[in-house]
């Protein structure tokens, strides 16, 4: 069949459905409450080290330091964490600007203290660096090249304001030059620690994500498994009435009383044409489960296996038609593939059940070393839910029990060889549907004599 010319809009990306945004904000929100916890618990430690730290000092060690004010700023840092470990148990949106307001608390009560025990000369003040980690670990880069600005400017302050230890001889040991160095070496440390501790963290985010991703896919494929035992299973099963079936109607044909009525032998007709799409069916579910019923697949080119599947298309399914373009196509050397022309097939039946008055649209072309083949309708479109989980089992507009396997099925088929199938709701109204293949993936690996 000679495929018309025409032509197309511009391929459009998968939508990024609402649904699916707000699926990932709940998870944001829901790590950010958790973070939130992280940091109530981090804070109880630092309240406890600088108590002890504070009284060891004092006491211990015999050196004087303002204990009103000191205890005051840790009594300060122990009523906020109060007030943000309830917040944690009632909270449901903790976003990186909350987290992060609870830093600054802790930064400017960690300088606090610093001030009054010595500034730069306080071996502690090295403690910001465990600010800086927190961030990086916890909240967005902008977030933590922030952090390390807040807390290299406070190391900047406490070398000029403070309040200096009671160790006779510490202020003229520091001169400015090992006070530069001081302040190089953190600004340097902070530096890489947002670097890698970030690269780091990312790294560990995409290995869970990639993890996720093989057990999502592992459970689709085990899922893919029974449906194909079962189908299996029924192919079997049908074969026998479908040869009855098609053994009767041809008796029927040839008898008197059907011959004699046109309307009747067209109908009979059209019975026999059914039933030879079922064999056909049943025989490429055989074939893909591996079993050698029907006829073997057989090389063809792309031009002829795309033009053979729409002609028989078209012959198999009711009025509107099918409104076919092929265009910039290589008419490559391949297997004609049942499972090709099944998922092609359940694209097209979808869209034919969409909008049951109007043509749906295969556009076939080339873009990128990929074949595109688009289906658009003219029917009320996807509903959002159905976006969200494009190629989940059962998702379903049609109320059938067990239905919405057609495009799972598709989607995994695409994804087997290497492609993708997408779909968007168009403006104009109606839906698109678009399935990348490499062209590599359905050519023979030895080319001869075809042209490109």
């Amino acid at each position: 069949m000679a495929a018309t010319e025409g032509p197309l809009p511009a391929p459009v990306a998968a939508a990024d459905t609402e649904a699916g945004q707000a699926d990932a904000g709940r998870a944001e929100h829901l790590a950010g409450r958790k973070n939130l916890v992280q940091l109530v618990q981090l804070r109880w430690l630092a309240v406890g080290g600088q108590l002890l730290t504070i009284l060891a000092v004092r006491y211990v060690l015999g050196l004087r330091l303002p204990l009103g004010e000191m205890l005051a700023l840790l009594g300060a840092l122990a009523f906020f964490n109060v007030v943000s470990a309830v917040r944690s148990r009632a909270a449901h949106n903790v976003d990186d600007k909350e987290l992060f307001a609870g830093l600054l608390v802790d930064v400017t009560v960690l300088s606090g203290q610093l001030y009054y025990s010595g500034g730069v000369t306080n071996p502690f003040i090295f403690l910001f660096l465990l600010q800086v980690v927190v961030a990086t670990v916890l909240l967005k880069p902008r977030y933590s090249w922030a952090m390390v600005l807040l807390t290299g400017g406070c190391f900047v302050a406490l070398t000029q304001w403070h309040r200096p230890l009671d160790l006779p001889g510490l202020e003229q040991a520091l001169s400015v030059h090992y006070v530069g160095g001081l302040l190089l070496c953190f600004a340097l440390v902070a530096s890489l620690l947002v670097l890698f501790v970030g690269r780091i963290e990312r790294n560990l985010r995409q290995r869970d994500e990639r993890l996720a991703n093989l057990r999502q896919r592992a459970a689709e494929e085990e899922h893919i498994v029974r449906i194909g035992l079962l189908a299996s299973g029924a192919a079997h099963e049908l074969g026998t009435p479908l040869a009855t079936l098609s053994v009767i109607l041809g008796d029927w044909s040839r008898m008197a009383v059907f011959a004699g009525e046109p309307e009747l032998r067209e109908e009979i007709e059209e019975m026999q044409v059914q039933i030879q799409r079922c064999k056909r069916i049943v025989s490429g579910i055989l074939l893909a489960a591996g079993e050698t019923r029907g006829e073997a697949p057989v090389e063809t080119t792309l031009h002829a296996f795309l033009d053979d599947f729409v002609a028989q298309w078209r012959r198999t399914r009711p009025a509107p038609g099918l409104d076919y373009r092929r265009e910039g196509v290589p008419d490559l050397l391949i297997v004609s593939d049942t499972a090709l022309q099944q998922m092609i097939g359940n694209v097209l039946d979808n869209a034919l059940e969409a909008a049951p008055g109007a043509e749906p649209t295969l556009w076939v072309q080339c873009e990128d070393d990929e074949l595109l083949l688009r289906v658009l309708d003219r029917g009320p479109g996807f509903a959002r839910e159905m976006l969200a989980q494009l190629g989940k089992p059962y998702q379903s507009s049609k109320g059938r029990p067990g239905g919405g396997l057609g495009l799972f099925l598709s989607v995994n088929v695409a994804r087997l060889l290497g492609g993708r199938l997408q779909a968007r709701n168009r403006d104009g109204g109606g839906a698109e549907v678009i399935i990348r293949l490499p062209l590599a993936a359905l050519a023979l690996r030895e080319q001869s004599g075809h042209g490109h």
